[in-house]
């Protein structure tokens, strides 16, 4: 491990739960990608592009839940404005959404 941060760094990532309620196809991001529009509660609704078509259908991500980061800076991927950094495992060109294991309030911190 290269890169070592403190307790302190790690506590600045606001990790939250949110319900993916939308997901269209991206077709001008450079790697397959969907849309997400995601409900975290009282925090609102945000935006998110992420590649994770390998693993997922539309279907199979409409309504679930994820763990995403929310206080990162917008980011503009192609003609996109992403909100927020959906979290999961990578293996390869593979992503496994990290996920409660049983449903919670969206919103809900996770630490």
């Amino acid at each position: 491990m290269d890169n070592i941060i403190t307790f302190e760094d790690f506590t600045k990532v606001d990790l939250r739960i949110g319900t993916i309620i939308e997901v269209n196809d991206f077709p001008n991001a450079r790697k397959p990608a969907y849309q997400l529009t995601i409900d975290f509660g009282d925090l609102g609704v945000r935006k998110s592009s992420a590649q994770i078509t390998t693993q997922y259908t539309k279907e199979d991500l409409k309504n679930r839940q994820i763990v995403a980061v929310v206080n990162f800076p917008k980011k503009q991927i192609a003609n996109f404005m992403s909100e927020c950094l959906v979290v999961g495992a990578v293996k390869e060109n593979d992503v496994f959404l990290l996920h409660p294991e049983t449903k919670v309030k969206n919103g809900m911190v996770v630490s």
